[in-house]
């Protein structure tokens, strides 16, 4: 009776502990876009249905669910001043056409509610907190910020600044790849390639136009589905986007 008890005790826990599990993904995907002043609302309209556009691509769903758990978990943070709260919308796990449409449709969405200044060291931060208490396994965690200027200059005592946050980042493994879009700012990537990216495989890819967004977050995605791609010189989209 004493086996027979330990056996369903046993049995419980077990039960107990396969619930309390989170469940594993092969990567945790922060897409920071940028919501700052600079950003026009054609501009704006144009980041968006790019990200949406890349998620529902063939290829991009196909490199989602070759991975060992066949699912990502994914959120999409708009970001601005970095003395306000970035916003950040729920997660989602895409593992299938059926999940992907449905995170297309809301960042499709997606209101714009921040503005500002350039805060991509909050909007860095504010990405790994929200990776630190997801509830998930993730073998990766990336944060994939999009923006078109550097960092605007505040006071360190008011918000988290890029030195801070890439240290964060360093700190916990979390992989920041970059998306310049050099609209404004012609040297924008090398700010980026120096100050943003960071981690296991970073990149950075240049957008030379809003036009050129759609193009060139579908080979960021890609490439941050598929580590191995990492090692291949960075592409430089131009002119319209297919």
């Amino acid at each position: 009776m004493r086996l027979a008890g330990l056996a369903a005790l046993l049995l419980c826990l077990g039960r107990a502990a396969a619930i309390a599990a989170p469940p594993a993904v092969d990567l945790e995907l922060v897409q920071a876009v940028d919501a700052s002043g600079s950003v026009e609302p054609d501009e704006w309209r144009l980041e968006l249905d790019g990200i949406a556009a890349a998620i529902r691509a063939p290829d991009v769903l196909a490199a989602i669910t070759a991975g060992r758990n066949g699912r990502i978990a994914i959120c999409l943070m708009a970001w601005a001043d970095a003395t306000r709260q970035q916003d950040v919308s729920d997660w989602y796990v895409i593992d299938g056409a059926a999940s992907a449409e449905a995170f297309a449709r809301v960042v499709e969405a997606f209101p714009r509610r921040v503005h500002g200044g350039t805060g991509i060291g909050s909007a860095i931060a504010e990405a790994i907190r929200t990776m630190q208490i997801a509830p998930f396994a993730a073998a990766r965690q990336v944060v994939d910020v999009s923006g078109d200027g550097a960092e605007t200059a505040i006071r360190e005592q008011e918000a988290i600044l890029l030195p801070s946050a890439i240290a964060m980042a360093d700190a916990f493994g979390v992989t920041v790849n970059g998306l310049a879009i050099t609209v404004q700012e012609p040297d924008l990537a090398e700010y980026y390639r120096d100050h943003v990216a960071t981690g296991p495989g970073h990149f950075v890819i240049t957008a030379n136009s809003y036009a050129a967004y759609k193009q060139a977050i579908h080979e960021k995605l890609l490439r941050e589905l598929a580590p191995q791609l990492s090692a291949r010189p960075v592409h430089l989209a131009s002119g319209s986007a297919p």
